[in-house]
């Protein structure tokens, strides 16, 4: 009863007339979305957990196809996919990208209309080769939409990128609902700290990062972004963060350690990320298919980060934060031990599985926000029924 009456709530303190701005939406940077259509979206996924935690069925996309294809592996995202479309009683389904055709030359406008003629939505995971996910996504989304246009169907069928090699939207928008519930008075004047962190396991892409600096300024936050020379993010990425830092009264700044990143911070976020030069180097052997040159590029990249094992989130750093108790954030999984110390991950365990889940009630949102017809009435039937 208590979590349905927070829906009810939520529900009454938006401005119904704001989910217009969410129709037929697709997601692919959260840099084109304005902060207006950022807060409907973030209170949207607010009331659809508040309902969900009450037990109440939210069949808004009953029976509706929602067709996600990963080019790189994934359980959580795959997961949030999965719990949001059935959540809103759809049918989801999970493709293997390595299964289309565009190894064989199939373009990406090709596989959009082929997905889109089929699904009700398409989610879309393309995130390590610089300069080619997103531009994919963008024809895929242009595929679609002259398929729909040419056939005169009256479908929606809208694109949430799942990971790009810019941006992880879905996942930057849950860390920001679970920063938004642990810090209600708001972001402005909050430091946070976006650091690299050692991992032996694979070099992973950029796209969290630039997705958090690029997101988190737009709030008036102070945004410390820390890592080993040559490990630096994309021009542009940086250049939006200090906009947008300045526009919203934040700041943003890059300092060389993970020490001074964490000095006095409220909120701490380690993350490793792969060496810019080499992932530069690894667009083209991509684009040739060379998976010995791809190997190849793999183990230098992970023979450059063992260069830097002393950047790992530990007791000592973690006391140089605010009171010696910053919210550690992580999108998981960490590599316990030498990302992260085995002690703080464990007190900070179910935090960060909290903030895991998130992305499920942001999907949620971006499917009903962009497909359904009078979300407002059908919320407020669900939330007093």
């Amino acid at each position: 009863m208590r979590a349905t009456a927070a829906a009810r709530d939520l529900l009454a303190e938006i401005d119904e007339r704001t989910f217009a701005t969410l129709e037929g939406r697709s997601l692919l940077l959260t840099s084109e979305w304005s902060s207006a259509e950022l807060e409907t979206l973030c209170r949207l996924a607010e009331l659809l957990e508040a309902l969900d935690r009450a037990g109440v069925a939210t069949p808004l996309l009953p029976e509706q196809l929602h067709l996600a294809v990963f080019f790189d592996s994934s359980t959580r995202t795959k997961s949030s996919w999965a719990g949001a479309s059935a959540r809103l009683g759809g049918r989801p389904l999970v493709v293997d990208g390595s299964t289309t055709q565009v190894s064989h030359g199939e373009t990406a406008e090709e596989t959009g209309a082929m997905l889109g003629m089929n699904s009700h939505a398409l989610g879309v995971r393309h995130d390590l080769v610089l300069g080619e996910g997103n531009r994919f996504m963008r024809g895929a989304l242009a595929g679609i939409e002259t398929y729909l246009r040419e056939t005169e169907s009256s479908r929606v069928v809208p694109l949430t990128n799942l990971q790009c090699d810019i941006d992880h939207p879905t996942q930057t928008l849950a860390d920001l609902c679970w920063l938004r519930e642990r810090f209600p008075e708001g972001l402005a004047g909050r430091r946070i700290a976006v650091t690299w962190a050692y991992s032996p396991s694979y070099a992973k892409p950029l796209s969290v990062p630039q997705g958090l600096i690029t997101l988190l300024t737009r709030y008036g936050a102070e945004v410390r972004l820390a890592h080993p020379e040559g490990y630096g993010l994309e021009p542009d990425t940086l250049a939006a963060a200090r906009r947008f830092a300045a526009d919203s009264g934040g700041a943003f700044s890059t300092v060389e350690t993970m020490d001074e990143a964490f000095e006095d911070a409220d909120v701490v976020y380690p993350k490793s990320w792969g060496p810019y030069d080499l992932m530069l180097e690894r667009v083209a052997a991509h684009r040739a298919y060379d998976s010995t040159a791809l190997a190849g590029l793999e183990k230098r990249m992970l023979a450059r980060n063992a260069e830097f094992t002393d950047w790992i989130c530990d007791e000592r750093r973690m006391a140089r934060t605010r009171e010696g108790n910053a919210l550690y954030m992580h999108r998981v999984p960490a590599d316990i031990g030498v990302g992260v110390g085995a002690g703080g991950m464990g007190r900070a365990r179910v935090g960060v599985a909290r903030q895991a889940n998130k992305k499920v009630y942001v999907i949620m949102a971006l499917l009903a926000g962009a497909k359904v017809e009078d979300l407002g009435s059908r919320l407020r039937e669900l939330a007093t029924a």
